[in-house]
């Protein structure tokens, strides 16, 4: 009997025993997936949605890209628009600051290129015309009398094709356009890659790049409309501007570069220290009447230093602070003149006088036809390579 109990008593000390050997096992292998569903749980993520069809019935994509600060983009991939983008403010609450519509359709008639990529040639360039080693080459005048943004068709207007890519502290957008061998009267057949990238620190990167097969020129850039209150319905003027530009690229009557640089000193185009953007757009200037507001380039300081803090914009009552790194020789602050209160806002209401502003880091206008201005000039075997941050806080 004795014997029959201890054989009992061995054979439940080895079941004890190996239940809790299984149970440690079990343990261990729960904390492994754990482990690894933390790794896999990125601060940044990117989702895609179908957002509609164009006219001809292709399909439009949207990209989402979040962080967990706050801060998300939309991008759609005609035009490479950013259709939305909201951040917090100094409360912590997140709203939208830059302009845009509701829908496809709205997004492909007639509008002020809210949220676009521009391109092949940003800004203006005189009666549409330039000349490249000796050949002239005639654009389509879609701002009388001069080509505007690329012409009617441009990038903004074009469809790219996305890759996304994802982990870790950022994500990314890339998206691809071809443009052909003379598409809107540019030549050579440009290969160009913009990439959309959001970070944990609440900073939106565009990288610009392009190659040809021909001598042509490139001046790329992102088109956003901020208004860092989120209330559309109220201008700008009371955003504090700053630009760190001790130049100015004066323009005629019909907006295009007179070949001189300006210094701003002691005009209402000095925005080297914080400066409302309101104070001085009613001046008595001639610049600012022909712009009717400003609408011009600065010629930023620092251009051998590369990547660096250009501009930024703040508003008080949000605690909102835009701050724009690039490098790029100019930047256009254009305050929205334009607008005119036919678009719709997207909850109702339309986009009035001055209830947007744009910080577009480029080259200077009119650049080809302009020796003496930084080359915009692209040929075979080169490559075309340019970073814009747009960076968000709140103070």
């Amino acid at each position: 009997m004795n014997l029959v109990r201890r054989c009992i008593y061995g054979i439940s000390i080895l079941s004890l025993a190996s239940m809790n050997v299984q149970c440690k096992g079990e343990k261990k292998e729960g904390a492994a997936e754990t482990a690894l569903e933390t790794n896999a749980t990125d601060s940044v993520s990117i989702t895609k949605s179908v957002y509609g069809k164009t006219d001809k019935g292709v399909q439009i994509d949207q990209y989402t890209l979040k962080n967990h600060k706050g801060m998300e983009v939309n991008i759609i991939t005609y035009g490479g628009i950013i259709s939305s983008l909201k951040v917090p403010n100094k409360a912590g609450k997140s709203e939208e600051v830059v302009i845009g519509f509701n829908s496809l359709e709205q997004y492909q008639k007639a509008n002020p290129y809210f949220g676009a990529l521009i391109g092949r040639y940003g800004n203006r360039i005189a009666k549409g015309k330039f000349t490249l080693d000796g050949k002239e080459y005639s654009l389509a005048i879609n701002n009388e009398p001069n080509a505007l943004h690329g012409g009617p068709e441009g990038f903004h207007r074009v469809v790219w094709t996305a890759e996304e890519a994802k982990g870790g502290d950022s994500a990314s957008l890339k998206l691809k356009y071809v443009a052909k061998d003379m598409e809107e009267g540019y030549p050579g057949n440009l290969t160009v890659f913009v990439t959309y990238t959001l970070n944990k620190d609440n900073a939106l990167d565009v990288q610009y790049e392009a190659t040809t097969d021909k001598k042509t020129v490139v001046n790329l850039t992102q088109h956003s409309y901020f208004n860092l209150s989120s209330d559309f319905s109220k201008p700008i003027l009371d955003h504090e501007i700053t630009i760190d530009a001790d130049k100015l690229v004066p323009v005629d009557a019909t907006l295009i570069p007179t070949g001189q640089l300006t210094d701003v000193t002691n005009t209402p185009f000095d925005f080297r220290k914080p400066k409302l953007a309101g104070k001085e757009i009613g001046a008595n200037d001639d610049q600012l009447k022909k712009g009717l507001g400003y609408d011009h380039c600065w010629v930023l300081n620092n251009q051998d230093k590369g990547d660096r803090l250009v501009a930024s914009a703040y508003h008080a009552g949000s605690g909102r602070l835009l701050e724009v790194y690039t490098d790029q020789p100019g930047i256009q602050f254009y305050s929205g003149n334009f607008l005119d209160g036919t678009l719709p806002m997207r909850n109702g209401g339309t986009y009035a006088h001055r209830t947007g502003f744009c910080l577009e880091t480029q080259h200077y206008p009119d650049s080809p036809n302009q020796k003496d201005f930084p080359t915009t000039v692209l040929s075979p075997g080169e490559n075309y390579k340019t970073k814009t941050t747009f960076k968000f806080s709140v103070k």
